[in-house]
């Protein structure tokens, strides 16, 4: 039986090791991606870090990622910026792999 329950800590250890992971990942593409808005939207300095960290907030309202894609293209196209929804998904999925490389590379 002991062997049975070594098994099946190790498998819960790796499942939260994945979750804390893959959330750590979510956060950071979060980040990144309102980097980018601010720059395209020419926010610097301190104003670039709060709207960083509005996008990162804006993940909490909702399962999965419409919420963040949501504000990031909303955002974008009241500064009258023209980026399509393509553009705002395709940024979106790259800084994903981007998130996860660095968080990887952190160990």
């Amino acid at each position: 039986m002991s062997q049975f329950e070594d098994r099946q800590k190790g498998q819960e250890a790796k499942f939260a090791f994945d979750a804390e992971k893959k959330f750590k990942a979510e956060a950071r593409r979060n980040k990144l991606m309102g980097i980018w808005a601010a720059e395209l939207m020419s926010l610097t300095g301190e104003d670039a870090k709060a709207y960083a960290a509005e996008v990162v907030a804006a993940d909490f309202e909702e399962a999965g990622d419409e919420d963040v894609f949501r504000k990031v293209s909303s955002d974008l196209k009241a500064k009258g910026l023209n980026i399509s929804d393509e553009q705002v998904r395709q940024k979106m999925q790259q800084l994903k792999l981007t998130a996860n490389e660095q968080i990887a590379a952190e160990g």
